[in-house]
C-alpha cells in the first residue's frame, strides 16, 4: 500500500498542504504540467501514478501548486520525476520543500533524475551530481521507404508477453537496476521489436502513445546498427506523425539515423545522480548493452 502524505508549508501569506498524489484529480495534474509546457496527458499521469509514488501541494482553496514523484526499482534505487511548481510560486521554495519530502521517502536509495536548466542549481545544492545531457529528439517521422535489414544471422521479431523476461534481463544490464514491473506495465500498451541472435535477445525498442503523439523508449542495444534496426519499424509505422525519443547519445550513426528520420533536436535536460552508478551509453564497447533511449524523463 502506498504511504499517505500530509504536511504544511507557508508560501507568502497563505498556507499550503502536501497530500498524496493519488488524491489529486487527473485534470488538475494535467493543468499543472501544461502550465510549464510539459506534454503529459491525463493518461500519462495515471500511468506514472500506477508506477510510482508522489506528493502534491495545494493552497487553502484547492489550487494545485506543485508535485513530485519517485519510482523505486528494487530496494536500493529510484528515479525522481514530475517535480513541477506552478509559475507563480517557483521562487518561493516550493520545489526544495517537495524534494525534501522525496529525499526523506527515498532514504537509503541511490537516486537519478533529469533536471531542467532552471532546476539544476537546486539539485546540486541537495548533493546531486551532473552526469550526462539528455537530448529530446522529436518531429514528424520520415521514412525512407525501405526498412533497415537485420544483420546476417539476426532475426527481427515483434515482441510480446513471452519476451518479458528477456527484455527485463537486457534492460537491467544496460540500466543498472531491474525494471521488471515497469516493463510488464509498458508491454501491453506498446508495440515492441526485438533483435534475436541464436535465440537470445540482443536489442529491443518499445513505442507507445505519449504526449503529442508517440514516444520510442526504452531502447536497449549493444551498438548503433542494432539500435537502428529495432527503431526503424516504429519510424515507418508513424510516418507523417509526431514521434519523440529521448537519448543520452550525442553523435554517431544512431544520431544520424534519428536526424534523417525527422527526429530533430528539440530540447535538453541533464541527468543527475545522488549515489549509485550511472552507465553512460556514450562510452560503449559494442559488447555490452546500453540504454539508447529512455522510457521517459521521469522513469529513466
Amino acid at each position: 500500500m502506498k504511504p499517505r502524505t500530509a504536511s504544511s508549508l507557508t508560501i507568502d501569506a497563505f498556507d499550503a498542504r502536501a497530500i498524496d498524489i493519488d488524491a489529486v484529480g487527473l485534470e488538475q495534474l494535467y493543468t499543472l504540467s501544461i502550465g510549464v509546457g510539459w506534454p503529459h496527458r491525463p493518461e500519462d499521469w495515471q500511468f506514472l501514478r500506477d508506477m510510482g509514488h508522489g506528493i502534491a501541494v495545494h493552497d487553502e482553496i484547492g489550487r494545485l501548486l506543485g508535485s513530485a514523484m519517485w519510482f523505486p526499482y528494487g530496494p536500493d534505487f529510484a528515479t525522481v520525476g514530475m517535480v513541477i511548481t506552478s509559475p507563480r510560486v517557483q521562487t518561493r521554495g516550493t520545489a526544495r520543500w517537495l524534494m525534501k519530502h522525496v529525499l526523506s521517502a527515498c532514504k537509503g536509495r541511490s537516486l537519478r533524475l533529469n533536471a531542467t536548466r532552471a532546476a539544476r542549481k537546486l539539485y546540486l545544492s541537495l548533493g546531486f551530481r551532473n552526469e550526462r545531457t539528455v537530448f529530446q529528439r522529436q518531429g514528424e517521422a520520415e521514412h525512407s521507404g525501405e526498412l533497415t535489414r537485420p544483420p546476417e544471422g539476426a532475426e527481427l521479431r515483434r515482441l510480446g508477453e513471452r519476451d518479458l523476461a528477456a527484455i527485463a534481463k537486457l534492460d537491467a544490464q544496460a540500466f543498472g537496476a531491474s525494471r521488471l514491473a515497469l516493463l510488464a506495465a509498458l508491454l501491453p500498451q506498446s508495440v515492441g521489436f526485438g533483435l534475436y541472435r541464436r535465440g537470445r535477445l540482443e536489442a529491443f525498442a518499445l513505442c507507445r502513445p505519449f504526449g503529442r503523439g508517440h514516444v520510442v523508449g526504452p531502447v536497449v542495444a549493444s551498438h548503433d546498427k542494432d539500435a537502428i534496426v529495432v527503431i526503424a519499424p516504429h519510424v515507418a509505422a508513424h510516418e507523417g506523425e509526431f514521434l519523440r525519443l529521448d537519448t543520452h547519445l550525442a553523435d554517431g550513426e544512431f544520431c544520424s539515423f534519428l536526424a534523417s528520420s525527422g527526429l530533430a533536436f528539440f530540447d535538453s535536460v541533464t541527468t543527475m545522480s545522488l549515489g549509485g552508478e550511472f552507465r553512460d551509453p556514450n562510452v560503449r564497447s559494442g559488447r555490452q548493452p546500453v540504454t539508447y533511449a529512455l522510457a521517459s524523463q521521469a522513469l529513466g
